[in-house]
């Protein structure tokens, strides 16, 4: 199995959910893209919250500086994002994949996150918490994948459970429910593997 974890917006928990989904699966994980925080990257993070021996960290195909959009941190490092150099890891094991950001997220004067998925041959997370605006960007995310035949494994709930906002999206995107992450005073390798122990996929 091979997923792709997207999010609605930026900070709504695609790297907790990673941490689960690598942990439910044993899988391997991988960020082709990291803006800032080098030196506590996202890679770092999940390797730090999962608890199996079985899983693998894949080096990033970019690393960049600054915490800004990939296009800019880029262009500050004097480097340009190139499709071609996005490359699907060796594995054999799953193989958990986490965009940044959001699918428009620039990448370059062309390019947009969302275009490195159709290479990827992995089904699409979507991770949406809520916040006003955040049912409009999640149907706006199923939209553009829908229109670009990339297919969704499902969604995820980041927050504690919001019925009305919930129950609009799935009935109007007709997408599953994978799990809910709700809000804990902090996550670590119980947590995680808590929430890994109860889902199925």
């Amino acid at each position: 199995m091979r997923l792709f974890v997207t999010g609605i917006s930026t900070e709504v928990g695609k790297t907790i959910a990673s941490s689960i989904l690598v942990e439910a699966l044993k899988a391997d994980y991988w960020k082709p893209i990291q803006a800032g925080e080098l030196d506590n990257s996202d890679t770092i993070k999940v390797q730090n919250l999962i608890s199996n021996t079985v899983s693998k960290f894949h080096k990033e195909a970019y690393r960049l500086n600054t915490p800004i959009s990939p296009h800019a941190a880029a262009e500050k490092d004097n480097i340009e994002i190139s499709l071609s150099n996005i490359n699907i890891p060796k594995t054999n094991n799953h193989l958990i994949i986490e965009g940044a950001g959001g699918l428009l997220v620039p990448l370059n004067n062309s390019d947009c996150i969302i275009d490195i998925i159709p290479n990827l041959d992995a089904e699409v997370v979507i991770v949406s918490r809520h916040y006003l605006g955040s049912i409009n960007h999640t149907l706006l995310s199923i939209k553009a994948l829908t229109e670009q035949n990339i297919p969704i494994k499902g969604i995820i709930f980041s927050g504690n459970e919001n019925k009305d906002t919930e129950s609009i999206i799935l009935k109007m995107s007709g997408l599953k429910l994978l799990f809910r992450i709700n809000e804990e005073v902090k996550f670590d390798k119980e947590i995680i593997k808590k929430y890994a122990q109860k889902i199925q996929l």
